[in-house]
């Protein structure tokens, strides 16, 4: 059990290094001009264009690191910094957004999976720590089962969230080297941010995985 706990501190700090290491990545990068001289805008409109996905808008949002793609509404959401900006980290970023949106066209099934998963996995993931803590408080391995049972629906989505992340990066990449919105010289550069990127799923995803384990070894044990 002492072992099961020093992994989670690991893991956690694991996660804050990612966190650290995505803004440090992001901001270094932010000082280095695209030799295309696009915006993160432009180089998000050039790929939805080209990809069929016209009808797509771009909307600047305010806050570093904000950037998502909305499926609801289909719109590709970039913060300031990226949406105006002409660094290898602007066109990296936006670039990522854009390959939601067309996993969204495709219907890339670890996306429609995620999506799917999405609704039970917001209730679960609210309901978890309260049925967790009751049981816990009033020493009831049914109510704790629940926390478990809840706790492990938003592991899965976490899980599931990797390939989709991953899979955007590769489609990001891909498109800026055959479109030409990146020279041979800035693929380092753009590994860089997007592996930095990549690396706060997976200390999450460790972090949950973990803290998942240790909770069922603490019902097993409880159990007997």
């Amino acid at each position: 059990m002492n072992m099961m706990y020093l992994l989670i501190i690991v893991a956690f700090l694991f996660s804050l290094w990612a966190q650290f290491r995505v803004k440090g990545t992001f901001n270094k990068w932010s000082q280095v001009a695209n030799l295309s001289g696009m915006t993160g805008y432009d180089a998000a409109r050039r790929m939805l264009d080209s990809n069929g996905l016209g009808d797509v808008p771009i909307e600047p949002v305010r806050g570093a690191l904000t950037d998502h793609y909305d499926p609801i509404h289909r719109v590709v959401r970039l913060s300031e910094p990226v949406y105006y900006e002409r660094s290898i980290s602007a066109v990296s970023v936006a670039c990522h957004e854009v390959g939601h949106a067309i996993q969204h066209k495709v219907h890339y099934p670890m996306l429609v999976l995620r999506h799917r998963m999405f609704p039970v996995v917001n209730f679960a993931s609210g309901v978890a720590p309260f049925m967790l803590l009751a049981g816990f408080l009033f020493s009831s391995l049914n109510l704790i089962g629940l926390g478990i049972i809840f706790f492990s629906a938003a592991v899965a989505f976490q899980l599931v969230t990797l390939p989709v992340e991953f899979n955007a990066s590769n489609r990001a990449r891909q498109v800026m080297v055959e479109e030409g919105f990146i020279r041979n010289e800035e693929e380092r550069g753009v590994a860089k941010v997007l592996n930095a990127a990549a690396l706060t799923y997976v200390a999450a995803a460790l972090v949950s995985v973990l803290e998942l384990l240790r909770l069922i070894m603490v019902y097993n044990s409880n159990r007997d």
